[in-house]
């Protein structure tokens, strides 16, 4: 099959679960497909995937410009997490300033259902604050870049889960676990229990991967620290692969030949 066309160039900003299945899904339709996903190189060993990888930062808003200038780039699918708070505005002005067509696949929050005991927060100095003053067994399921804000309360236990080990202050009651998901109901109940855990803190980052942690406290009736989302720019936007497929059908997005 001869290569996709030079004007169907694609990046994925990616270091997401579905812009590893958006990669696999276009390698396999698309056989040779010009697509390229980018990660930020927060994680040290990244899983493997489907299409070509590129390491590392652009250098804002305006290096992305030019760098989908220079690669011919004429559509980017922002695939980052949920709470990447500075790359999708760096997409949308790089984007806007040189003509790429760019959709957002960013996956659908959590919903409390009847019975969860949420405490709803913005940020993680208020996820510490709501933490309280009597001190608790806190299980933080937040990444490790954002550990440090818990060292405010150090009156409290912590067990945090991280695939990288964090930088920076730590609060001092800490016990670190170094696994990868998916984490599955059952075995973040029993998890909770072993560690006789009173309170969970997690982020709004939806999907199933992660889950088992919202599921495992509504079946214990342990309290969770939600922390929402961050603002994005007002841009198409999708919830799930399949969707992103048919948008960049719809749009001319994608190779006009199929793979076989």
């Amino acid at each position: 099959m001869p290569p996709a066309e030079p004007d169907r160039t694609l990046l994925i900003l990616g270091g997401t679960t579905e812009a590893a299945q958006l990669a696999a899904r276009l390698a396999a339709a698309y056989p040779g497909i010009a697509a390229t996903v980018s990660l930020a190189g927060r994680t040290q060993d990244p899983r493997p995937l489907a299409l070509p990888m590129r390491t590392g930062g652009f250098g804002g808003a305006a290096g992305l410009a030019d760098y989908l200038a220079a690669s011919g780039t004429r559509t980017v699918i922002d695939a980052t997490h949920p709470f990447a708070a500075v790359m999708p505005f760096h997409a949308d002005v790089a984007c806007r300033a040189t003509g790429t067509a760019l959709l957002a696949l960013t996956r659908r929050a959590w919903q409390a259902a009847d019975g969860d005991r949420w405490i709803g927060v913005d940020t993680m100095a208020e996820a510490a604050a709501a933490l309280g003053k009597v001190p608790r067994r806190v299980f933080l399921t937040i990444g490790r870049q954002e550990l440090g804000a818990f060292a405010t309360a150090p009156h409290h236990t912590y067990l945090a889960r991280v695939i990288d080990p964090p930088d920076g202050p730590l609060p001092p009651n800490l016990t670190l676990l170094r696994h990868r998901g998916p984490f599955d109901t059952e075995a973040e109940t029993e998890l909770m229990r072993r560690a006789a855990i009173d309170i969970v803190v997690a982020k709004n980052a939806g999907g199933e991967a992660t889950i088992g942690k919202v599921m495992a406290a509504r079946r214990l009736g342990l309290p969770l620290v939600m922390v929402s989302r961050p603002a994005r720019p007002a841009v198409p936007t999708v919830a799930t692969v399949e969707e992103a497929m048919d948008w960049l059908g719809a749009h001319g997005c994608l190779p006009t030949r199929r793979g076989v």
